[in-house]
């Protein structure tokens, strides 16, 4: 099976840290998102994660990746597998709140 996950914020909303933990342990196929750092291109790409990478301690295979503008960490450039229709069995979406134009 095959989900695609949105990292949540570092503060302001439920954290999914614990949720991407029991994810890796089961052994499914991880996608999250990488929108890069031009925001105004209004692009996100769902990218398979290569959860293999040896962490130490709490930490997680993402907690190396690279920062946007909202803290959240985003596959790194060398992640180039990216989700194409089908691939994704169960898409979730964290938030606490959302406006009237679906914005987090």
């Amino acid at each position: 099976a095959s989900i695609g996950f949105f990292l949540s914020m570092p503060s302001g909303e439920i954290q999914t840290r614990d949720a991407i933990r029991r994810i890796v342990q089961d052994g499914k196929t991880l996608y999250v998102p990488r929108v890069g750092l031009d925001f105004e291109k209004c692009d996100m790409d769902l990218i398979r994660c290569d959860t293999s990478a040896k962490t130490g301690g709490d930490d997680l295979f993402y907690d190396c990746w690279p920062r946007n503008k909202w803290n959240i960490p985003e596959p790194p450039a060398d992640l180039t597998a990216v989700a194409g229709p089908g691939d994704i069995d169960l898409l979730l979406t964290p938030g606490l709140a959302f406006d009237s134009r679906l914005h987090r």
